[in-house]
């Protein structure tokens, strides 16, 4: 079971020693079971209970057996170093946002104020326009648009990769997902007092969830810094909603839908140019993920 290798692995690297108790443990077991006086007196009595307490030893018919004996060689033998851990549990809770990480986030806010307020969509689409204003001169909007989608599906999946910590986003998953099949097993043995200690442990883990929660949104706030001005131009140019456009951009072709004008209803509220951003950006960022092989799930054990 790889949950049996996981406890192996967070029991070393907790304390190295470990390792030869778990080697003596697999040593020592007779049919599969162990005894505390068949390793006694070559082991601590307090290690014997870390064995049982993180559940790699469960009981058997005589005595106790290793969950997974296979698994806790796989993970003894493993190349990994089980002598330290990258990231502690304790970390996934400590994630903090620099000042200028909040900063991206208060200008996040600012921005959205445009969507709204139009001398705030005035002044950034007029600002912006200043860069992209010529590239209307020799490309079609929906170029200009395809190569905006390119360009911000590239910095989200850096700044994604570069400021969100998958090591502890997979540790609370994992951490999540061993507390639950602890839960069921107990539940099944009827265990009631590993119920209820089960259930603090449940309770105490989920304070981590701000923690995960601000881990996730730290790059948010920076893609949504850099991509909502872009919008705003997008809104400011076509005068989307009613608002004035500031350039004449003709027509575009769509299957199904046909010869339409970039303002016109498409899907319900959705608005053509808001529909072909989101083709070319979700498109974008799938090309590039696997280009530059960057993985953006956590990996659970």
């Amino acid at each position: 079971m790889v949950r049996t290798e996981k406890r192996v692995r967070e029991l070393v690297s907790e304390d190295p020693a470990m390792r030869d108790v778990v080697e003596t443990v697999l040593d020592r077991a007779d049919d599969g079971e162990v005894g505390w006086t068949d390793v006694k007196g070559e082991i601590e009595s307090g290690q014997w209970g870390r064995l049982i307490e993180k559940e790699v030893l469960v009981e058997g018919e005589t005595g106790f057996r290793i969950e997974d004996p296979a698994a806790a060689r796989e993970a003894l033998e493993s190349d990994d170093d089980l002598t330290t851990s990258s990231v502690d549990l304790d970390d996934v809770e400590g994630t903090s946002w620099s000042k200028w990480d909040k900063m991206a986030g208060g200008g996040t806010v600012l921005f959205m104020v445009g969507y709204a307020y139009a001398p705030v969509r005035n002044v950034v689409g007029s600002t912006i326009d200043l860069v992209l204003g010529p590239l209307l001169e020799v490309l079609p909007f929906y170029a200009v648009v395809l190569l905006l989608a390119m360009t911000t599906g590239l910095y989200s999946t850096v700044l994604r990769a570069l400021l969100m910590d998958m090591d502890k986003m997979s540790m609370y998953q994992d951490r999540m997902k061993d507390i639950q099949e602890r839960r069921k097993e107990a539940k099944e043995r009827g265990d009631d007092a590993a119920m209820q200690k089960i259930q603090e442990e449940q309770m105490e883990a989920m304070g981590d969830q701000l923690g995960m929660f601000k881990e996730q949104f730290r790059p948010m706030a920076w893609i949504m810094f850099l991509t909502i001005p872009v919008f705003l131009w997008m809104y400011w140019a076509i005068g989307a909603r009613g608002a004035t456009s500031h350039h004449v951009l003709g027509e575009v072709v769509f299957p199904i839908w046909g010869s339409m004008t970039w303002t016109e209803p498409m899907l319900g509220p959705i608005q053509p140019w808001i529909f072909w951003y989101f083709i070319c950006s979700t498109a974008s960022i799938q090309i590039i993920q696997k280009a530059m092989n960057i993985e953006m799930t956590p990996s659970t054990s």
